[in-house]
C-alpha cells in the first residue's frame, strides 16, 4: 500500500535504517551529478518531507535519539517555505550555515551510532568533513550500497526517457571534437591519463549535446570519460541516443550504457585520473581509489572554456535576450491592463507569460518554474505557485515575476517587480523600492581594482537598505 503521509514515509525509512543496523541517514537534494535541480526520480527529500525548495537537506535518526530525531536544514531563502511545507511535529527547523546535518547529528545521536549516507549523492569533501566531525563524537559515517529511501519509495518515478540530441555546431561556435582535443592537450600537459566529467552541463558542452532529463534544463543524464589520446566514452542510457546524436559524435566517442560507468572507473587501475571534487560525487572517488587509480583533484576542464563564450554563443545570447525582452514587455503591458480588475491569478499570469515567450519558434522551455508572486508571496525568494498556493493578484498591490526562457541559442532570467493599480503604493513600499534601485545604481556605477571580490561589492547593493535597518536574506544577483 502506498504511503500517503510524510509521517508514514518517515516511519518506513526508520524501519529500513534499523533493518540495516543504521542509527541515522542524511538526505540531500541531489543526484549522481550533484545537480542543482534534479529529475523527479531523484526528488527523495521532497518525497520524504514535502519540501519543494531547490536547496536543503534532512537528517533522520532511528532508534534512540534526542528530541524529534529528524531535522530540516535550509538557508534564508526558504525560512518561510520550509515551515509551510514540512511538518513541525516531525522535523526540527535548522538554519544553514549556522548548523548542518553533521553538526546536528553529532549533537543528537548517541556515541557509537552508524550514520548512513548515499555516496552517489554527496560531494567527496562533504563526506570527508562530515566523517571527521562525527568521528570526534565517536559516530561513524557509513557509505551505503543502495539508498534506503529507494527501498521504501514504492511508486518512485523512473529516470526520464527523453532522447538526447545534437546541439548544432553553428550555434556552439566550436565542434565537440575541438573541445575534446583541447581537453586531451590539457591532460597531456598535466601528466594525466584521463579525466572524468560528471556535471551534466559540462557533458552537454563537451559533446555539443542537449537533452530533457531535468525540468527546465536541457541536459541528458550522462557521464564522460576523456583520455589523453583524444578518445572519449559517453555513458548514457542506450535508448536515449538518437541516430542523429550517434552520427554527430562520430567514431572518436564510444557510446556506452550508463550502467557501465562504475566498471569503467574500475578499469582505470594504475592510471592517473583528474576528478573535480566540487562536481563529482564521493562514490566516484571511492570507486577509483578502490580500483587503484591515481586520483588527482583538479577543476573540471570544461568549466573555464564553457564560461568563455564563442562569438556565435555571444550573438545567440544577444538574440535570445532581445526576443525574450519583447515577450516580457508584452506581458507587463498585459498585467498593467488586466491585473487591476482582481481577476488575474498567479497561475494565469505565469501561463500568459509562457504564451508570449512561445511566440518564438526557438523557445524550448522555461529556464525555471516561473515565480509568479502576488501580495505576501512576493516576499518569498523562491516561491513556487501551484494549485494549492495560487491566489488572485490583489488590486493595489505588489506583483513580482521572476522567469526565464530556454532558447536554442541562449538562456534568459529576468525579474520584474511592479505595482498593480488602481490605488497608489504606500510610503514604505516607495521607500523600499527606491533603496533597492539606489543599490542597483551604486553597483552598476562601481569602479574597483583587480582582485575585488563579490562579497565586497555586495555591500554597495545593500548599503541603502542597511541605513534603514533592513536587509534581504538571499543573494544580490547571479549569472545565466
Amino acid at each position: 500500500m502506498l504511503m500517503n503521509t510524510h509521517e508514514a514515509r518517515l516511519d518506513a525509512l526508520r524501519k529500513e535504517l534499523q533493518r540495516r543496523d543504521l542509527q541515522g541517514f542524511v538526505v540531500p537534494i541531489s543526484d549522481e551529478h550533484l545537480s542543482e535541480y534534479v529529475g523527479s526520480y531523484a526528488q527523495r527529500l521532497h518525497w520524504l518531507t514535502g519540501f519543494a525548495g531547490s536547496a536543503g537537506s534532512a537528517a533522520v535518526l532511528a532508534g534512540q535519539y534526542l528530541g524529534k530525531g529528524a531535522a530540516m536544514f535550509t538557508d534564508g531563502r526558504y525560512t518561510v517555505q520550509v515551515r509551510e511545507q514540512v511538518d513541525a511535529n516531525l522535523y526540527d527547523y535548522e538554519d544553514v550555515p549556522a548548523t548542518g546535518p553533521a553538526k546536528w547529528i553529532a549533537k543528537h545521536a548517541p556515541k557509537g551510532a552508524r550514520i548512513g549516507y548515499d555516496a552517489w549523492l554527496h560531494g567527496v569533501e562533504w563526506a570527508e568533513a562530515a566523517a571527521k566531525e562525527l568521528g570526534r563524537k565517536g559516530i561513524e559515517l557509513v557509505p551505503l550500497d543502495g539508498n534506503p529511501i529507494d527501498a521504501v519509495w514504492e511508486d518512485r518515478p523512473a529516470p526520464s526517457p527523453a532522447q538526447a540530441v545534437p546541439h548544432d555546431d553553428r550555434l556552439a561556435g566550436r565542434s565537440s571534437a575541438d573541445k575534446r582535443n583541447a581537453i586531451a592537450d590539457w591532460l597531456k600537459e598535466e601528466g594525466y591519463d584521463a579525466t572524468v566529467v560528471t556535471a551534466l552541463d559540462s557533458v552537454a558542452w563537451l559533446m555539443n549535446m542537449r537533452g530533457a532529463d531535468i525540468a527546465n534544463t536541457p541536459v541528458a543524464l550522462s557521464y564522460a570519460l576523456v583520455r589523453a589520446d583524444g578518445t572519449a566514452d559517453l555513458f548514457i542510457a542506450r535508448d536515449k541516443v538518437s541516430p542523429e546524436l550517434a552520427q554527430h559524435l562520430g567514431n572518436a566517442v564510444t557510446l556506452r550504457d550508463r550502467g557501465e560507468f562504475v566498471s569503467a572507473l574500475e578499469s582505470l587501475s594504475g592510471k592517473s585520473v583528474a576528478v573535480d571534487p566540487d562536481r563529482a560525487v564521493a562514490g566516484i572517488f571511492h570507486a577509483l581509489e578502490m580500483a587503484g587509480a591515481k586520483v588527482t583533484r583538479a577543476e573540471d576542464p570544461a568549466v573555464l572554456p564553457k564560461a568563455i563564450k564563442t562569438p556565435a554563443e555571444q550573438q545567440g545570447h544577444r538574440d535570445a535576450q532581445a526576443r525574450d525582452g519583447a515577450a516580457v514587455v508584452r506581458f507587463l503591458r498585459w498585467i498593467s491592463e488586466n491585473a487591476p480588475s482582481g481577476e488575474v491569478d498567479e497561475l494565469t499570469a505565469a501561463a500568459k507569460l509562457r504564451e508570449f515567450r512561445g511566440l518564438s519558434p526557438d523557445l524550448k522551455d522555461t529556464s525555471f518554474d516561473t515565480i509568479s508572486a502576488a501580495g505576501g508571496h512576493a516576499a518569498l525568494p523562491h516561491y513556487k505557485v501551484d494549485e494549492q498556493s495560487n491566489i488572485p493578484i490583489p488590486p493595489s498591490s505588489i506583483f513580482l515575476c521572476d522567469s526565464g526562457g530556454q532558447y536554442l541559442d541562449g538562456t534568459t532570467d529576468i525579474t520584474r517587480t511592479v505595482w498593480v493599480g488602481p490605488g497608489e503604493p504606500t510610503a514604505e513600499m516607495i521607500d523600499r523600492n527606491t533603496r533597492v534601485l539606489k543599490g542597483h545604481i551604486q553597483l552598476a556605477q562601481a569602479r574597483f581594482p583587480l582582485g575585488t571580490n563579490g562579497g565586497q561589492l555586495d555591500t554597495l547593493a545593500r548599503m541603502h537598505l542597511w541605513q534603514a535597518g533592513v536587509d534581504y536574506g538571499h543573494g544580490t544577483g547571479h549569472g545565466v
